[in-house]
């Protein structure tokens, strides 16, 4: 089973506000060099923790054969969520559970895979999470140039 390492990141101007996410994954080939492959994007309207699941999920999304993944991740949300609350969330059938609808899309994308959560704080100096945590914050900058203003009262 290939081993994949997924770093991820998500940002939130406003949370909720302008959003960006940035799913980084790396794997060594079989010449024994690293390879790495990015994945990004984001939303008008999102919050920190909607786009730190999508990063998750948008990483998934791109693996076509089963791996064996280590997601790191500052998010002690995303963490904690994979790891200890998901089991749990499945038995009570998602009740008052935020971003069920992502969480669908992560179970089933994640069931062909052995996955594992690796917490480590933000900004200290991982060089793959400082990248992700730029090109998310870069994204969310992208769709707050890109907002329009909509009149609450027309005329």
């Amino acid at each position: 089973m290939k081993q994949v390492t997924l770093y991820t990141d998500g940002s939130s101007l406003g949370n909720p506000g302008p959003s960006g996410y940035c799913a980084l994954l790396e794997y060594i080939t079989k010449n024994e060099q690293i390879f790495y492959k990015q994945v990004s994007g984001g939303e008008a309207y999102s919050t920190n923790g909607r786009m730190e699941l999508k990063a998750v999920i948008e990483g998934l999304r791109v693996l076509h054969e089963p791996c064996e993944i280590l997601i790191i991740s500052d998010s002690k949300y995303i963490c904690d969520s994979i790891t200890i609350h998901l089991p749990n969330w499945l038995n009570k059938g998602f009740k008052e559970v935020k971003h069920t609808d992502l969480w669908g899309e992560y179970i089933h994308l994640s069931q062909s895979h052995v996955i594992s959560t690796q917490w480590i704080k933000a900004h200290n100096g991982n060089p793959q999470n400082e990248h992700c945590d730029k090109i998310a914050k870069e994204n969310a900058k992208q769709y707050s140039k890109s907002r329009i203003a909509i009149p609450t009262k027309l005329s």
